[in-house]
């Protein structure tokens, strides 16, 4: 897989669908636990779909990403580049200093954003600072809900006493440091207040917001609270879908991306 340095951080990129020079590029964010082989071939499924190019990348600490060094220290930023544990700022730090940094290098202008989760977040975040062509968040966090709390302490237990590590050690480099920073951010007193509500009101590019009712991670309200605050934003509700929607119902999730993209990009 190909590694792309971002400002002296070794970035896992991986580039997919065909080259389109007519239509913006699609950005693929994943989620809290993801790293560009555990997308697996979705994006380019809907690369293909679209006929559009993708780029798909694993933040620091994730997938073949350099691993975020002394990962349950505490925090600094050397250059850049984050050492230690989390802060609850993390996906600001991604969203407004790595990402614009990784598309100017790879030359790539007004994306359309494609993030799942955290990486929904951090989706909501850059467009609320930085022109994108349009913005599909999935599962996003717009404010930290008890029942997402609860989840991840769920699943720090499943790392430790279950086989979520060995699940996991697949896809990560490092899979200790991709669990524990993602976790103890999570699972911290300071990133209880973590709330993006205000700030994407900033967003004036086209938005598509899905959810699914089983999301064992987050209910209804993270959409209905980004359509309170971007009125122009669409949601889309899926039946029989948790956490992840592009793999629980990829075909209505492709169909929904496919026909906001033709109203918004024609």
């Amino acid at each position: 897989m190909p590694i792309f340095n971002v400002s002296g951080l070794q970035l896992e990129v991986a580039i997919v669908g065909p080259a389109n020079p007519l239509a913006p590029a699609l950005v693929f964010l994943h989620e809290g636990l993801g790293s560009v082989s555990l997308w697996r071939d979705w994006p380019a499924q809907l690369c293909g779909q679209l006929q559009m190019l993708g780029v798909v990348y694993s933040r620091q600490g994730y997938g073949q990403s350099d691993a975020t060094a002394n990962v349950r220290s505490s925090s600094q930023v050397v250059h850049g580049v984050r050492q230690g544990r989390l802060k609850a700022d993390y996906m600001h730090h991604e969203a407004l200093t790595v990402l614009p940094r990784l598309l100017q290098g790879l030359g790539v202008q007004n994306p359309i954003l494609i993030g799942h989760s955290d990486g929904a977040t951090i989706a909501l975040i850059h467009a609320s600072h930085h022109p994108v062509a349009a913005c599909v968040v999935m599962a996003p966090h717009v404010m930290v809900e008890d029942i997402s709390v609860h989840a991840i302490a769920q699943a720090r237990d499943a790392f430790i006493e279950g086989s979520l590590r060995e699940r996991l050690a697949k896809f990560h480099a490092d899979v200790d440091g991709a669990f524990w920073q993602w976790n103890d951010v999570w699972q911290s007193s300071e990133f209880r207040s973590f709330d993006i509500r205000k700030e994407i009101e900033g967003i004036t590019a086209p938005l598509l917001a899905i959810q699914g009712e089983d999301d064992a991670y987050g209910t209804m309200a993270q959409i209905d609270d980004i359509a309170s605050h971007v009125p122009h934003a669409e949601r889309v509700k899926l039946a029989s879908c948790g956490h992840s929607p592009h793999r629980d119902q990829p075909a209505q999730v492709n169909e929904a991306i496919a026909q906001f993209l033709s109203t918004h990009l024609s």
